[in-house]
């Protein structure tokens, strides 16, 4: 337990006084009588707080971009932070189980979680709660936890937004999801995006089709996203001729939309079930071809992220300099059966703080404001309620603040009463 007194300065330690610890920090008397400094002041790795004028920037976006889904038809759903931990980790969540936070509530003793994404409660929402017949578009923003970052530099705390479409299992709810993410990085003004698309299915029925054991089956999955060549060999070996070529295959269909070409014919004896999801892949692929002809399209079918709930085409939209995703979705059918009500699905996330970061889109800050004097004054107070109303920012000044405090506070106007009413003027030098 040495270490933890070698934290103090030796003088420190020594006399027991905490004169000349840095300000801020206090000692923090453990059990043993050790006596270790706490910054009261860091926070985990990971976890950030926005200031000003940032935070005003991020909420101004969180209001346009909710503003866009509005306008596609999409409804806004508020979902709780906190929830029966077998709730969160139902269906799409169980790959979510080593982000996310678990406490214990102390009134039912039963285990919760912090949410970590938002796609199981909405898939809650729409199977139990609002139970539609037709199809139903809703769309999130808050913020997550995550107890492991989903890479070394990424945080812990992002703010999720993102719009689900439940109801129709069709390539066209697929095209409009991702329209509506391009549009997201559009309004925000992204440079240099490009997109991955693949589709699980193509995997899943070849795979199906070999009678591949669960852990067979995982490792192959692991080699295939390693592009491990050797590996997928071994693993394929023994296989019948045509899957085994056909699973291999998979490593080298990765390209631009040649690969779908491609893929027709070395997958051409392939289950009808992987034809099929090759087709709606053909499909989604021409479709956004069509609405974007310049936006640069990479195809993988070796590709299989979130294959432990996806269940379709999966895609993720990538810019230079940034290793991970900063927008990805995809297809995840009967996500709500366990929630008593399956439905085809399909969706797609973003970080708001990563979208404002990279994103050129200018973000108009209101600027100055009006500086109102300390008085009890009622006809004062009627004004500025006015002023208010009509979005004017109208800031108090405090009993024994000066005038330059105004400044202090971005206000480049003041209420003076003149003529025996109150009017506003420029803020005097």
């Amino acid at each position: 337990m040495a270490a933890l007194g070698s934290v103090l300065p030796a003088a420190v330690r020594d006399t027991g006084f905490t004169d000349g610890l840095p300000a801020g920090s206090r000692p923090d008397q453990r059990g043993n009588g050790v006596m270790a400094t706490v910054d009261r002041w860091l926070l985990p790795d990971g976890i950030e707080e926005v200031l000003p004028p940032e935070a005003a920037r991020i909420e101004i976006a969180r209001r346009q971009v909710l503003d866009l889904f509005q306008s596609w038809g999409y409804e806004l759903v508020v979902t709780p932070h906190i929830e029966y931990l077998e709730s969160l980790l139902t269906g799409a969540g169980q790959d979510l189980d080593q982000r996310t936070f678990k406490v214990v509530d102390p009134q039912s003793g039963r285990l919760m979680g912090f949410r970590a994404d938002f796609t199981p409660q909405v898939a809650r929402i729409d199977a139990h709660t609002l139970r539609r017949e037709g199809p139903s578009r809703l769309c999130y923003a808050g913020s997550v936890l995550h107890a492991q970052p989903r890479a070394l530099s990424t945080s812990r705390s992002p703010i999720q937004l993102g719009a689900e479409l439940y109801g129709d299992a069709s390539p066209a709810s697929d095209v409009e999801v991702i329209s509506l993410m391009l549009a997201t990085l559009q309004l925000a003004d992204v440079p240099d995006v490009h997109m991955d698309l693949g589709h699980v299915g193509i995997y899943r029925g070849l795979a199906r089709a070999a009678g591949l054991s669960g852990a067979v089956e995982q490792q192959l999955f692991d080699a295939l996203q390693r592009k491990s060549v050797d590996e997928v060999q071994a693993l394929t070996a023994d296989l019948p001729k045509d899957l085994g070529n056909m699973l291999r295959a998979l490593v080298e269909l990765c390209g631009g939309r040649e690969v779908l070409n491609e893929a027709r014919v070395r997958l051409g004896r392939a289950p009808a079930s992987v034809l099929a999801a090759l087709d709606d892949l053909l499909a989604i692929a021409d479709r956004l071809a069509s609405r974007y002809p310049d936006l640069p399209l990479y195809f993988d079918l070796g590709e299989l992220r979130g294959y432990h709930y996806h269940t379709g085409v999966v895609f993720a939209v990538f810019v230079p300099g940034e290793g991970q995703s900063i927008a990805q979705g995809g297809r995840y059918d009967d996500i709500g059966a366990d929630f008593g009500r399956a439905r085809p699905a399909t969706g797609f996330s973003t970080d708001l703080k990563t979208l404002v970061t990279l994103g050129r889109a200018e973000v108009v800050l209101p600027t100055g404001g009006i500086w109102m004097p300390d008085s009890g004054d009622a006809a004062l107070w009627q004004q500025v309620c006015q002023l208010r109303n009509e979005g004017q920012r109208v800031v108090q000044a405090l009993p024994g603040q000066p005038l330059s405090a105004a400044l202090e506070a971005d206000c480049d106007r003041q209420l003076i009463q003149q003529d025996g009413r109150w009017q506003v003027l420029p803020l005097a030098q």
